[in-house]
């Protein structure tokens, strides 16, 4: 099932990949993509978090969003999709981010990839507090460029009124240590309408790149001394 990306990475490195437990909070856009992707790649279990259901909003951008699934809970709708090509174990939590789920399910990566500025915070302080490893992605909206797109540092970030929030949190709080995030360089595109648009194809490439970086932080990982 495996057989390629095995190779691509080496026997050592898969047996890493294959014991990782990820929690994703937000499988819209971006948190899809990365889902899908960490599933075929073997990823052991995930963590599905998000209390809403596919609408016809979704048919832009996200994976599970068919008709066939239209009102469905968007983490069964997942938890379905990735059986059919999977064995990875899919635990999907139909419900909105608490960070008591961090002790349940103790993950070893969490990405967020929700839109809750809130959440956003409350993850960036609890995983810290938990030394769990963790990415967080900034705005996927109003951009058309996914070549923009780069796992940086939030001290780093540009044209990002998330990002902005976000830095302003963290210096507030107090909180050190640098912060990982999949953030755009790509200055927003001012468009009239309150809802934010949005492509197929920059958050789906923001997804993949997160993955990517669960997945190469993994196998960079020194193994543990017994």
């Amino acid at each position: 099932m495996y057989e390629r990306f095995e190779s691509l990475i080496g026997s050592s490195n898969f047996s890493k990949i294959r014991d990782i437990n990820v929690m994703i909070i937000g499988i819209g856009g971006v948190g899809g993509y990365a889902a899908e992707s960490l599933a075929r790649s073997g990823v052991r279990s995930l963590i599905l978090v998000d209390y809403d259901t596919v609408d016809i909003s979704n048919f832009n951008r996200q994976l599970i969003a068919t008709k066939e699934n239209l009102g469905k809970s968007k983490v069964e709708a997942f938890k379905e999709r990735i059986s059919s090509f999977s064995d990875t174990l899919v635990i999907p939590i139909q419900e909105k981010y608490d960070p008591i789920l961090f002790d349940t399910y103790k993950p070893d990566y969490v990405i967020d990839a929700c839109d809750d500025i809130q959440a956003k915070q409350s993850m960036i302080k609890h995983c810290k507090v938990r030394q769990i490893p963790f990415i967080t992605s900034m705005g996927t909206g109003k951009r058309l460029d996914p070549s923009k797109l780069m796992i940086t540092t939030l001290d780093k970030t540009s044209y990002d009124p998330i990002a902005r929030i976000l830095r302003k949190f963290v210096k507030d709080e107090w909180i050190r240590g640098k912060i990982t995030v999949l953030a755009s360089s790509e200055e927003p595109i001012r468009t009239n309408g309150k809802e934010i648009p949005s492509c197929s194809f920059v958050p789906g490439v923001a997804g993949m790149l997160i993955a990517s970086w669960v997945i190469q932080s993994e196998i960079k990982k020194e193994p543990e001394k017994s």
